[in-house]
C-alpha cells in the first residue's frame, strides 16, 4: 500500500511534523498549552495508524511513543513557546524516523516496493 507515491509510515510522520511546523509558525490562535496538546495527541493518533501498518510494531510504537510523550513533555513541563513545541516534535519525528525506518516493513510483505 502507498500514499502519495510513498510508504504509509513516512507520510504520517511527516503529516504529524507538518502539523507541528503550522502550529510553531503561529498560524492558529491557539495557546501554546492547546497547540502542544493537539500536536501531541495527533502524533499519538497518527503513529498508532503507521505502527498498524507496519511489521514489527515495536519501532513505530516506540517512535510515536517517545515523540508524543517529547512534544506532551514541552508543553506542560516547561514553559516554552509554539513554536519550540513544533520544533521539538519536528525533530524528534525527523530522528527517529530515519533511525528505525529500516527497521520495518509494510504489514503485507506482498505490496510492491515501487509504484
Amino acid at each position: 500500500m502507498k500514499l502519495f507515491g510513498r510508504e504509509p509510515v513516512v507520510v504520517l510522520n511527516a503529516l504529524s511534523a507538518a502539523l507541528g511546523l503550522v502550529v510553531s509558525l503561529g498560524f492558529t490562535s491557539l495557546t501554546a498549552e492547546q497547540a502542544g496538546a493537539i500536536v501531541g495527541v495527533a502524533t499519538a493518533v497518527l503513529g498508532a495508524v503507521a505502527a498498524a501498518m507496519t511489521r514489527p510494531v515495536a519501532p513505530q510504537a516506540f517512535t510515536t511513543v517517545v515523540a508524543a510523550a517529547a512534544t506532551l513533555t514541552a508543553t506542560f513541563g516547561f514553559e516554552v513557546s509554539q513554536s519550540t513545541i513544533g520544533a521539538v516534535n519536528g525533530l524528534v519525528l525527523a530522528v527517529l524516523t530515519l533511525m528505525t525506518r529500516p527497521q520495518v516493513t509494510p504489514s503485507k510483505p506482498d505490496a510492491p516496493a515501487s509504484a
